[in-house]
C-alpha cells in the first residue's frame, strides 16, 4: 500500500504545485477560447474536399448503399426438399442384378455426390445396374435438398426464381429477409428459360422489387447480385455487365447478360440489380473450372423474365409461337453466296411441311432479314422475335431470294411439343437403289447413293440425297466440316438424289470461287461452302 506524507515540507510544494495547475488551467481555458473560433473540419468532410475523384467515389458506394437497401428486404432464401421415391426395376435380361430405368440423357447420379461425373447424362447405350434381388425388390432415388435465392414481384406474394432451383421438389420453404417463414405453393416453370415463379399466401405487406428494362443496360454498367450463395443470407456484390447476348447452350432460348458480380452456389434464383435498385436480370449460372465464381457469370434479362411471368401467371405454362424452319447464321462464305452482308440476316436451311412458314411460301436458301418489321440480324434473334409473337397473328416477313427482295406473309401458329419429330415422320418415305460411288480427289470426299437401310440407320427417311461416305482429313471437305454419314441434299441451287445427278453438279462449281452444298446431319439442315483458301 502507497502511504502519502503530511509533513510541512510535503504540503509547500503540494501549494506550489496547486497554484501551477490552476495557472496552466487558465491558459487552457484561454487557449480554447482563440482555438473555438476556426472551424471544426470532421474525417468525413476532410476526405470528402480531398479531390473531386473521391467525392465521386463516395457517391458511388452510396449509390450502391442505396440500391441494396431498395432490394434486399424482397429478397427471399428458397429451402427445397424432394423425397426419396421409389424406382421400378426392370430384369436385367443377361441375369446380372437388375436395370435401373434411367434413359439416354438422364443423370443416373443425380442428387448423389457423383452428380458432376454425368452432368450431360447418361451415355449411349449406357444402363445402370443396381443391387440383385428378388423380383420385388425396390430402389429409392435419394432425398435431396437445395437452398437457392428468389425475388418478391408483387405485392400478393409473387416471388420470381429459377426453375432449377424448384424443379420437382417436394416441399418448398420460403423464408424472407425478416426471418419470417412461408410455405411455397403454386409453383409454375418454364424449363427452355430456366425461370420459375410460386407464391406465399397470408404475407401480409411484402416488401416488393421493381422491374427495370435490361435493354437499356451497356457493357460497363454497374450492378449488384444479391441472393444467398452459400447460406449466406442477404449477400450484395457488385460488378458490371461484361457481356451481353451471351448463349450458352443450343437447348436454351436466352440471350444472357454477363456479369463479374460474383455469382456462387445458392445465388441461382436472385437478383441482378441496376444503381436505381432495379431488377434488370436473374442470376442463373456461371462459367467455372472450379465450382466456384472466377468471374463470368450470367443472368436472364428481365424484360424475357417478365414475358416468360406473364404466360406462367395466365396458363400455368409457357406457349410459343414458331414458322417452322430450320435456320443458321449467314457467315462470310455463305453471305457471298446468297447476295446478302454478313451478319444481316439467317439462312433458311430447310422448311419443315404443314408449317406456317411452308403455308406462307418459304423456300430453302430464302435469308430472312425481318419479321413483323424489326430488323434480323442473327437466328436468336429470329427465334426471340418470333416465339413472343402473338399466336395466330399475321405478320409480314421480307427475305432475300435469289439477290432479291421478297415480301412474304405468315400467320404464326402455338409451337407443337413434338415439333420436328412429327414433321420429318409425315414426309413419305421413299427408297434409293445402292449404286457406285463418286470420288472427288480435289474436295477430299467422296459420295454413294443412300440404301434404304442407310436411311433408316442414319434418322434420314423421307430425304433424297447422296450420301459422304468418306472424307479425307486434310481435304477441303474436311476442313470445311463435312464428315463420313452426311447426307447431301443440293449442289448450288440444284437438289440431287443420285451420284449421277450430284457427278453432273459438279460440273459447274469451283472451289476456288466457293462450292455451296446444302447437307443434312443428326441435327438438321445446315448450308456449307467449300473454297480454297
Amino acid at each position: 500500500m502507497q502511504v502519502w506524507n503530511s509533513s510541512p515540507q510535503r504540503k509547500f510544494v503540494a501549494a506550489v504545485a496547486i497554484a501551477a495547475l490552476l495557472a496552466l488551467g487558465v491558459v487552457g481555458i484561454q487557449h480554447q477560447q482563440s482555438v473555438a473560433q476556426v472551424p471544426v473540419i470532421s474525417q468525413s468532410q476532410a476526405h470528402s474536399q480531398v479531390t473531386p475523384e473521391k467525392q465521386h467515389a463516395f457517391g458511388l458506394s452510396q449509390a450502391f448503399r442505396q440500391a441494396a437497401n431498395d432490394i434486399v428486404p424482397a429478397v427471399v432464401t428458397i429451402e427445397v426438399t424432394t423425397k426419396p421415391k421409389p424406382v421400378e426395376m426392370n430384369p436385367n435380361p443377361r441375369g446380372q442384378g437388375r436395370v435401373m430405368p434411367f434413359g439416354e440423357g438422364e443423370n443416373p447420379f443425380k442428387g448423389t455426390p457423383f452428380e458432376d461425373f454425368f452432368k450431360e447424362g447418361a451415355p449411349q447405350g449406357f444402363q445402370f445396374h443396381g443391387n440383385r434381388g428378388g423380383e420385388h425388390s425396390r430402389q429409392f432415388t435419394p432425398r435431396r435438398e437445395g437452398t437457392g435465392s428468389g425475388v418478391i414481384i408483387d405485392k400478393s406474394g409473387l416471388i420470381l426464381t429459377n426453375n432449377h432451383v424448384v424443379a420437382d421438389a417436394d416441399e418448398v420453404t420460403v423464408r424472407l429477409n425478416d426471418g419470417r417463414e412461408f410455405k411455397g405453393t403454386d409453383i409454375h416453370t418454364d424449363p427452355q428459360t430456366d425461370l420459375a415463379i410460386l407464391r406465399i399466401k397470408d404475407g401480409g405487406s411484402l416488401p416488393v422489387a421493381r422491374l427495370g428494362n435490361s435493354n437499356d443496360m451497356e457493357i460497363g454498367d454497374w450492378v449488384i447480385a444479391v441472393g444467398n450463395p452459400f447460406g449466406l443470407d442477404s449477400t450484395v456484390s457488385a460488378g458490371i455487365i461484361s457481356g451481353k447476348g451471351r448463349e450458352l447452350g443450343s437447348g436454351q432460348r436466352t440471350r444472357y447478360l454477363q456479369t463479374d458480380a460474383a455469382i456462387n452456389p445458392g445465388n441461382s434464383g436472385g437478383p441482378l440489380v441496376n444503381l436505381d435498385g432495379e431488377v434488370v436480370g436473374i442470376n442463373t449460372a456461371i462459367a467455372s473450372s472450379s465450382g466456384g465464381y472466377q468471374g463470368v457469370g450470367f443472368a436472364i434479362p428481365i424484360n424475357l423474365a417478365k414475358w416468360v411471368i406473364g404466360q406462367l401467371k395466365e396458363t400455368g405454362h409457357v406457349q410459343r409461337a414458331y414458322l417452322g424452319v430450320s435456320i443458321e447464321p449467314v457467315n462470310s462464305g455463305l453471305a457471298e453466296k446468297f447476295g446478302v452482308e454478313r451478319g444481316n440476316g439467317v439462312l433458311v436451311a430447310e422448311v419443315y411441311p404443314k408449317s406456317p412458314a411452308a403455308e406462307a411460301g418459304f423456300k430453302e436458301g430464302d435469308v430472312i432479314t425481318s419479321f413483323a418489321g424489326t430488323q434480323v440480324k442473327g437466328p436468336r434473334d429470329l427465334q426471340e422475335i418470333v416465339e413472343q409473337t402473338k399466336l395466330n397473328s399475321r405478320q409480314d416477313v421480307t427475305v432475300m431470294r435469289d439477290g432479291k427482295k421478297v415480301n412474304l406473309n405468315v400467320v404464326v401458329k402455338a409451337l407443337p411439343n413434338n415439333f420436328g419429330k412429327v414433321a420429318r415422320e409425315e414426309e413419305p418415305s421413299h427408297e434409293e437403289p445402292a449404286s457406285g460411288g463418286y470420288k472427288d480427289k480435289q474436295l477430299g470426299m467422296e459420295v454413294t447413293d443412300m440404301t434404304a437401310e442407310q436411311a433408316s440407320s442414319l434418322g434420314f427417311d423421307g430425304y433424297k440425297g447422296v450420301l459422304i461416305s468418306d472424307v479425307t482429313l486434310d481435304g477441303l471437305a474436311s476442313a470445311n466440316g463435312l464428315r463420313d454419314g452426311m447426307l447431301v441434299l443440293k449442289v448450288g441451287k440444284k437438289a440431287v438424289e443420285s451420284v449421277e445427278q450430284f457427278r453432273d453438279a459438279m460440273q459447274s462449281q469451283s472451289a476456288k470461287e466457293g462450292i455451296l452444298l446444302l447437307v443434312r446431319t443428326e441435327h438438321g439442315n445446315r448450308f456449307v461452302v467449300i473454297q480454297e483458301k
